[in-house]
């Protein structure tokens, strides 16, 4: 592999790709479509009707405090992410900010975390798609179908989804995000209609009931709740004006499923009154939402959520299969994976090989769990799901610990809260976020000790791997190693190093003497490395 080329401003990049040879499409995904893509990842009705019955019955009428809170913290992340994500033009989302604040060593292990979580993530959902599609057909028409064909035919259809263009599957998206969330506005507006069971009161927000021992147990499902928000930088190369697509389409994300969450724990609250809701939720947790659903609005809206839990669980498993996609096509370009995984459609523009290993990877994963008599939720769900999503929030904090590392090393305009503060405080909330998590473990799998154990560790695992590959690939792929996460040559839109905004500065992910990036507000002068240095 040649070595990176360098920027007219001393900026290490890698090279453009070979004259003629597709690329993703660019300008195609407006702040809108992206922002469906994260907040279809979190799967909003299929969190509220399966997870968040079993927050009420732990933490009582102080959940919507909860769901607030984690969203509060993701929002502090959101700034410093955002913020250098405008400094930042790779597509290689976390691995690349990690590489750029951390050192390549911890780039390469962002990089196998980030391909081990979002698969365990995606994977595992295909069991929920699999029960949730039983219980339709059996609500619907009495049938009881045998679960590993109706994951096979999920991962069909996930599989096409992703091979069409992207601006295709944001349509999809779109449409399926609106039923999804349609259907619980649906129930928000019936049981206000009603006042509620006993009236309409807002106990849940005050001290009594938010300052409870069960309310780290809430934290715990909230946080797992916002999974997927921060995918957002991986659509850089296809969005329109980056620099200011990424931001809008993280905020609103992050901002919709806080307020959304929030407001509908509290209408389902009121649905069963603060008297009744715990024993409720901890009678029939799966039943919740549907029962209020009948009560409020009518069997027949009932018989629709079935019908949108299915879908919304589509649209969370395209999301993430997108997601994983964009990160092996990152990787394969960077020579780090084979390079066929980078190669694009002529006519789709989408990363169809990736997409392809990703499905057959599905196909395995679920067949050997069918083969082994495993449950699909308790089991392929629940041991899939929950490495991804703490192997997700370790990503996040060391993310936002990144932040103020790099923009230490380089010259800017952006201001102290940006840059320090709010990263830091969002690295130690975030790092605060992933030890709850992991003390309420048992509470999301409901599995011995030593399952738990296993999955826990399976993240720090997938991290030191990418450590060990990258003094492998040091040591016999220099070049290689020396070109990973370094800048596009080609710009990428009116935030490229030609555009309108001026140039990007010194992202460069190699060289030692990047130089220093102008702004109006700054300057040039020389900069330190932009990345400290790899270590032995």
């Amino acid at each position: 592999m040649a070595a990176p080329a360098t920027t007219p401003q001393g900026a290490t990049s890698r090279p453009a790709p070979p004259g003629g040879a597709p690329t993703l499409r660019r300008g195609s995904l407006s702040a809108a479509d992206i922002a469906f893509f994260v907040i279809s990842a979190a799967a909003p009705l299929t969190v509220m009707a399966g997870t968040s019955p079993v927050a009420i019955g732990a933490g009582g009428l102080g959940a919507p405090v909860g769901y607030l809170l984690a969203g509060a913290t993701l929002a502090l992340f959101a700034v410093g992410f955002t913020t250098m994500a405008r400094h930042v033009r790779h597509g290689g989302g976390f691995y690349a900010f990690i590489t750029r604040g951390l050192g390549r060593p911890a780039g390469f292990g962002a990089a196998t975390l980030a391909l081990v979580a979002y698969n365990g993530m995606q994977i595992g959902v295909h069991g929920l798609f699999a029960t949730a599609t039983q219980d339709a057909l059996e609500a619907f028409w009495g049938v009881r179908v045998p679960w590993p064909p109706l994951a096979f035919a999920g991962i069909a259809v996930i599989w096409y989804l992703g091979y069409r263009s992207i601006d295709f599957g944001a349509k999809v998206l779109g449409v399926l995000l609106v039923a999804e969330t349609g259907i619980l506005v649906l129930l928000a507006g019936g049981v206000l209609l009603h006042g509620g069971a006993h009236g309409l009161a807002a106990d849940s927000f005050t001290p009594a009931h938010v300052l409870v021992p069960g309310t780290g147990a809430v934290l715990a499902f909230a946080f797992a709740a916002f999974t997927g928000f921060e995918s957002t930088a991986i659509y850089r190369r296809e969005a329109r004006d980056p620099a200011r697509t990424i931001p809008r389409a993280t905020y609103v994300a992050v901002a919709f499923l806080g307020l959304f969450y929030a407001f509908i724990i509290w209408i389902i609250v009121q649905a069963y009154g603060p008297d009744r809701i715990v024993a409720a939720a901890l009678r029939d947790p799966s039943g919740l939402f549907f029962s209020a659903t009948t009560r409020y609005v009518g069997a027949w809206a009932t018989d629709l959520m079935h019908v949108f839990i299915v879908t919304s669980i589509v649209a969370s498993q395209l999301a993430f299969h997108n997601a994983i996609n964009r990160y092996a096509l990152s990787l394969a370009q960077e020579g780090v994976l084979p390079a066929a995984l980078g190669r694009v459609h002529p006519r789709n523009r989408s990363p169809y090989v990736a997409g392809a290993v990703q499905s057959l990877l599905a196909v395995l994963v679920v067949a050997g769990f069918a083969v082994a008599g495993a449950d699909p939720y308790q089991q392929l769900l629940l041991w899939m799901n929950t490495p991804g999503m703490l192997g997700l929030l370790a990503l996040q904090a060391l993310t936002a610990a990144a932040v103020p590392l790099f923009f230490r090393r380089i010259s800017h305009g952006e201001g102290l809260w940006r840059t320090r503060v709010a990263p830091i405080a969002a690295a130690v909330l975030m790092t605060g976020a992933l030890g709850l998590v992991i003390s309420k473990i048992d509470l999301m799998t409901a599995a011995p000790l030593a399952t738990n154990t296993v999955l826990v560790l399976l993240v720090p695992a997938a991290f030191l791997l990418g450590l060990a590959l990258s003094r492998r690939i040091r040591r016999t792929r220099p070049a290689v190693h020396a070109g990973f996460a370094a800048e596009p040559a080609e710009s990428d839109g009116p935030d490229g190093p030609d555009g309108p905004d001026g140039p990007d500065g010194p992202e460069g992910a190699d060289g030692p003497e990047a130089a220093g990036e102008r702004t109006p507000a700054a300057p040039p002068r020389p900069a330190a490395p932009d990345h400290p240095a790899d270590g032995p």
